[in-house]
């Protein structure tokens, strides 16, 4: 249902627009109506742009100062300045405000996300295709969000301990995924979510499946603290390949649990202690089982830019100030090369630290690699995955030949993220080459025919500076796996270096509200 809604907690105000999708959070002076220009209207709903950005976001943001007196947020000292609103920003915005630390949030940009945001098709085509029209053919701009960062969430993952220990939960609402799928040997197949599957599946034989099967039981019974389950090996100096070799499994079964169950993006994980291995099967088999669906995998509706709005309501929900549309912010450091603030607009806010991502510090990063991605619009699901409208399949780098792995992605309409009977699909893998679309073939290929076809390429970056020097703490680009554990891991990481804390995940998974159709 279109709505727009005024909420007015205690020492500042936001107007939340639920249009036809999503939930954008502009903030208002104070007592102030959000009332759209004409020209901004929504021929549908009324509401917002026709394609429900967030162009109606101020620059410069106010809060009540005392009795009568309102201060512009760039007059006030913060402990933390959060630069950019992607999905890594916004939580750890959230969890500091929650910390009761002063942040201020700002983005050079007029929409929440950042490199993790959701387009619509008008969007989506000005940013690949510039003036070009969307065909009428694949539906309405504002029936689509089309992730730039494809992932899904584990569910009994960090991402959801995080959701839940926040209580961010309550703004989102989750399906979820119907299918993981791994390719071996030129075709694709389902990774296995029940003993029946397991059984039936032809991704090993009747003498491997006994073998594997004693290696997952041990896996089951492990508890790290328990050493009766141990049986008397230390997987903390054991390797993976030595753990595995005591089943002996062969090489096919070997590349299916360490990228299709333990989600390795490569092999270097067969030398490393077998405990993280078993720690990463348990976590998969924990989340198949949580709803006892057909992947471990959950997808939030209408795409993932809803993610970073929810951890800035709940910033906001504490007292955080954000400034979207802020030109130029440039970092400021004092005499000893400590942060002391940020200017943007000619103005400066003062500040104690800065988080912000790999682009708002070029200078203090390195580049670790590139990502390629293709995003296709199709007119059907994928072929050999059971018609399922949301699913993923992880090409081990074995297959191909690769470094890496490659991952598909497929959602669709029944996440609201697409027109009625549209499905949208990515294909990502770390570069190996300079040909995106060659590189990308094989897993493009798996797709059938498309109806759009995007190539999308990025730099992937790592921070090369000290924070405890600068105080400057700056999050890691997003890799090209399709769940968000190595994201979630960055975020946690920064905040223990941020506030000398570790946050407690040990959470009660089922106080995740979720209507019963949802899962």
């Amino acid at each position: 249902m279109c709505r727009s809604i005024a909420w007015h907690p205690p020492h500042f105000s936001w107007a939340i627009n639920r249009p036809c999708r999503g939930i954008h959070i502009t903030p208002l002076l104070p007592h102030e109506l959000a009332v759209p220009s004409p020209e901004h209207l929504c021929d549908t709903c009324g509401v917002g742009d026709a394609s429900h950005d967030t162009s109606l976001t101020p620059s410069r943001t106010l809060y009540r100062g005392g009795a009568d007196r309102l201060v512009h947020a760039m007059d006030v000292e913060y402990d933390m300045i959060v630069l950019g609103t992607g999905l890594k920003e916004c939580i750890l915005s959230g969890l500091l405000s929650v910390d009761r630390l002063k942040v201020l949030h700002m983005d050079r940009n007029d929409y929440y996300g950042g490199d993790s945001t959701s387009l619509n098709l008008n969007q989506l085509w000005k940013r690949f295709k510039g003036d070009a029209t969307p065909p009428a053919n694949i539906g309405a701009s504002r029936d689509y969000n089309v992730d730039m960062v494809p992932k899904f969430m584990m569910a009994n993952g960090a991402l959801v301990r995080v959701l839940i220990h926040t209580g961010v939960t309550k703004y989102l609402s989750f399906k979820a995924v119907d299918g993981s799928y791994v390719f071996n040997k030129g075709k694709i197949h389902k990774v296995p979510s029940t003993d029946m599957e397991a059984l039936k599946s032809p991704l090993m034989g009747l003498f491997e499946k006994r073998r594997a099967g004693k290696f997952f039981l041990y896996v089951q019974d492990y508890k790290e603290n328990d050493p009766s389950t141990h049986k008397g090996l230390d997987l903390n100096k054991m390797t993976s390949k030595e753990l595995i070799s005591k089943y002996g499994l062969d090489d096919n079964t070997i590349d299916f649990i360490g990228h299709a169950v333990a989600l390795y993006k490569e092999d270097s994980y067969l030398s490393e202690p077998a405990i993280e291995t078993v720690k990463r099967m348990k976590l998969y088999a924990e989340s198949v089982a949580r709803f006892q669906g057909s992947s471990p995998y959950i997808y939030p509706l209408y795409g993932l830019g809803e993610l970073p709005q929810g951890f800035a309501r709940l910033s906001a929900v504490y007292g955080g100030t954000y400034m979207l549309n802020k030109p130029d912010c440039k970092v400021e450091f004092d005499g000893e090369g400590k942060v002391c603030g940020v200017t943007s607009e000619g103005e400066t806010a003062k500040c104690k630290k800065v988080v912000c991502d790999p682009s708002y510090l070029p200078g203090k990063v390195k580049k670790v690699g590139k990502v390629f991605r293709a995003i296709a619009i199709m007119s059907h699901p994928i072929p050999n995955t059971a018609e399922s409208h949301s699913v993923q399949i992880i090409i081990p780098q074995k297959q191909l030949g690769r470094k890496s792995d490659m991952y598909v992605f497929c959602c669709s309409y029944s996440h609201n993220v697409a027109s009625k009977g549209k499905f949208i699909a990515f294909v990502s893998a770390q570069a190996e080459s300079e040909k995106p679309e060659a590189e990308l073939k094989p897993g493009i290929d798996l797709l059938g025919p498309v109806d759009e076809l995007f190539i999308d390429t990025y730099d992937r970056y790592e921070p090369a500076n000290d924070p405890s020097s600068d105080n400057c703490f700056i999050s890691t680009s997003y890799d090209a796996t399709t769940h968000f554990e190595s994201t979630v891991m960055d975020v946690l990481s920064l905040y223990t270096k941020i506030t000398g804390k570790t946050i407690d995940l040990s959470v009660d998974l089922s106080a995740a509200s979720a209507a019963e159709d949802d899962f």
